[in-house]
């Protein structure tokens, strides 16, 4: 099994930056599809990107152009660079992992979750 740990999470005014961070567990790290989702109180868990285990990405259109995702698979780590960041920003941001079973955009693919970090956007 994964366990994912994420970190970075926090308060930051509109139009800043805030750089995510999700620890993974194992030694499978490298073979596993990563992936970000978020959820804002009283919404449901959106797609925000994914990366392959060769460093493929794709994004959200509500994020495209304003965030980067990245792995280190020496480092067993994910990362999501956000930029620009908005109120509606605001969620809890979970890492997830797959072993490549579907589509990166539906969370139901996803096999391993973290408990999530918060990020407040303030305007």
């Amino acid at each position: 099994q994964v366990q994912l740990v994420e970190s970075g999470g926090g308060s930051v005014q509109a139009g800043g930056s805030r750089r995510l961070s999700c620890a993974a567990s194992g030694r499978t790290f490298s073979t596993l599809l990563m992936g970000w989702f978020r959820q804002a109180p009283g919404k449901e868990r959106e797609f925000v990107a994914a990366i392959t285990w060769s460093g493929a990405t794709t994004y959200a259109d509500s994020v495209s152009g304003r965030s980067t995702i990245s792995r280190d698979n020496a480092k067993n780590t994910v990362y999501l660079q956000m930029n620009s960041l908005k109120p509606e920003d605001t969620a809890v941001y979970y890492c997830a992992a797959q072993n490549y079973r579907g589509s990166y955009y539906w969370r139901t693919n996803y096999d391993y979750w973290g408990q999530g970090t918060q990020v407040t956007v303030s305007s």
